[in-house]
């Protein structure tokens, strides 16, 4: 995906203050779910600093000695060191959309920035305890993928990603939310957590994929929404353009039947991406632009 091909939207406020005690909050409750949601260990490979005995073994020149096991050395009549399992390792895959309709908001920010401010909490979760953080970005013309890193490289990584904004209107993505999960299901070899952030507007055929993801992988589902998504206000005749096709729909909304029917179509299409999640067991978030996005992921997560 070409940097040429995204763009910061205007009306850009960015996501806001994100205090580390809420961080702190949210890591203790993300790593209860993915223990109950992914079955089996994640440890890292080789031998490191965790808290888990893998063996005890003779001290050799330039071991730390502070690894000296006094017990197995007073035993044996020489020094032993222990050697640790290493901080179980989990990779995180954020799923962002960039697709024209993020960069819409009527409320404190925009679709777009909130969505961003999920992606840097995740981000600074996955990269914890040895951890490495991945991203798949879909709807502009290209998907783009940034691999697994650990530590600071990782962030430094996906802040950048997310500095590029979200496509233009008009711009379309033929494969859509659909192939970013099967990109992902083809890229990720362990099992780990994956973190879908989307409108789920005009996003079709992701039902499959999300369910072959859900089998080796714990999967939440982030919808960001914006108020002015759920109702018509009454100010009578308004030009409106589709941010997805660029098709521009004229609408007279003095009109009751008009509000009631918009309002019945988007109360149906919400309705349809909750029923698709709780069937295929993805919790789901639901995080608005009206509201204090980091705050009420706290909520939902304890």
């Amino acid at each position: 995906m070409s940097t040429a091909l995204l763009q910061q939207p205007a009306a850009r406020q960015g996501p806001g203050p994100i205090p580390q005690p809420l961080i702190e909050a949210i890591d203790l409750a993300v790593s209860r779910m993915v223990a109950r949601m992914l079955p089996g260990d994640r440890r890292a490979a080789g031998v490191g600093a965790g808290t888990e005995l893998a063996q005890l073994r003779p001290y050799e020149i330039g071991d730390d000695v502070r690894h000296i096991d006094p017990a197995a050395t007073a035993r044996t009549g020489q020094p032993h060191v222990r050697v640790h399992v290493p901080e179980r390792a989990l990779t995180t895959w954020i799923v962002l959309d960039v697709s024209p309709s993020m960069a819409f908001g009527t409320a404190r920010r925009l679709k777009a920035d909130v969505a961003e401010g999920v992606a840097l909490v995740f981000g600074r979760l996955g990269v914890r305890r040895a951890g490495s953080v991945g991203l798949v970005a879909f709807g502009a013309a290209a998907p783009r993928v940034l691999a697994p890193r650990g530590s600071k490289p990782g962030m430094v990584a996906l802040r950048r990603m997310l500095a590029e904004g979200v496509a233009p209107d008009g711009v379309n993505d033929a494969e859509g939310l659909a192939g970013a999960l099967q990109r992902v299901s083809r890229l990720a070899g362990q099992p780990g957590l994956a973190v879908v952030i989307s409108d789920f507007r005009d996003q079709r055929g992701w039902e499959r994929p999300l369910g072959s993801l859900r089998v080796r992988h714990s999967v939440l589902a982030i919808e960001i929404v914006d108020p002015r998504e759920a109702e018509l206000p009454a100010v009578g005749h308004l030009a409106l353009v589709d941010p997805e096709s660029g098709a521009r729909v004229s609408v007279d909304t003095s009109r009751r039947r008009v509000r009631e029917r918009f309002a019945e179509l988007e109360r149906e299409r919400r309705e349809g991406v909750a029923r698709e999640l709780k069937r295929l067991r993805v919790n789901q978030i639901t995080l608005s632009t009206g509201q204090d996005w980091l705050l009420a992921l706290g909520r939902h997560l304890r």
